[in-house]
């Protein structure tokens, strides 16, 4: 079966997530994504606050930049939401955007290779290993988490370009896919995971899920206006705008391409996003296989 989410989107004021994510909740949606947007919301703690609100909704941050986190500080919070709320969490991670990273100070002069540290240490640390690393960007010294996670902690990379996707195929176990993504980008996203993951000799280990946003909304303007202002409008395939049905052929062409589970995201002036979770739970999954 295709998974199915939605997102909250960090234009919403960080108070409005309690509602949505209940509303989610109660609804039945799979998985309530949230972005670490500069300078928005702390993917970390609006995730650890969703967990808290609701009881059975999967709590995805897609994603969180490494240029702004020590590896060990981001283990520690990844095992802490994993050993609070098992089987809940979903954790991506990638490069940033680079212009927001240079605000800060924190442009890395290559990110791919930030990228592959952070991740070779993270999904070490928890395993619940004991690190010594001389990086050229991750650094530790007799490293390891107290409490490590009982169970599975997969880490996701929330990656584009083909070097990077091939990286996340290495080093990461899942890949997250943008919203500029159309179906043929999924294809094209899932031959460079496969070709990373033979090059590390990973075809053997577990699955390699792709997540792929999708934006959606029930009007066409609003669609078009966005794609307009994020530059992709001409690129075919991008988006969905109309009813439930709609919706799920765009979903289901996306799950033919290759993608695992498809993640609704609606556009930066929804409305009504509580209303749109529950769209998404109660009349867009009973049409998706």
């Amino acid at each position: 079966m295709t998974g199915l989410g939605a997102v909250f989107r960090p234009q919403l004021a960080p108070e409005r997530l309690r509602s949505v994510a209940r509303a989610a909740d109660e609804a039945g949606l799979e998985e309530l994504w949230l972005w670490e947007d500069c300078f928005r919301e702390g993917g970390v703690s609006t995730a650890a606050a969703a967990l808290a609100w609701t009881e059975r909704v999967r709590v995805g941050v897609g994603l969180l930049p490494v240029p702004l986190r020590n590896v060990a500080l981001t283990a520690m919070e990844a095992a802490s939401l994993h050993r609070m709320f098992p089987g809940r969490p979903l954790l991506a991670l990638g490069h940033g955007v680079q212009d927001w990273m240079g605000q800060v100070g924190a442009r890395a002069e290559s990110p791919v290779t930030l990228l592959r540290e952070h991740l070779d240490a993270l999904r070490a640390l928890l395993r619940g290993e004991r690190l010594t690393v001389e990086g050229r960007y991750v650094r530790l010294d007799d490293v390891a988490l107290d409490w490590p996670p009982d169970g599975p902690a997969p880490v996701i990379a929330g990656v584009t370009g083909p070097r990077s996707l091939r990286l996340s195929g290495a080093a990461a176990d899942g890949t997250l896919l943008t919203a500029s993504t159309p179906p043929d980008g999924v294809r094209r996203a899932r031959q460079f995971v496969d070709e990373g993951r033979s090059a590390a000799g990973r075809t053997d280990a577990e699955p390699h899920p792709i997540v792929v946003y999708l934006l959606a909304a029930t009007g066409p303007e609003r669609v078009r206006a966005e794609l307009a202002a994020e530059g992709v409008a001409s690129v075919p395939g991008l988006g969905v705008a109309g009813d439930a049905k709609a919706v799920a052929e765009a979903v289901r062409r996306y799950a033919e391409a290759g993608a695992d589970t498809v993640v609704l995201q609606p556009t930066g002036d929804e409305p009504a996003p509580e209303g749109f979770v529950r769209f998404v739970a109660e009349e867009v999954r009973p049409l998706v296989p």
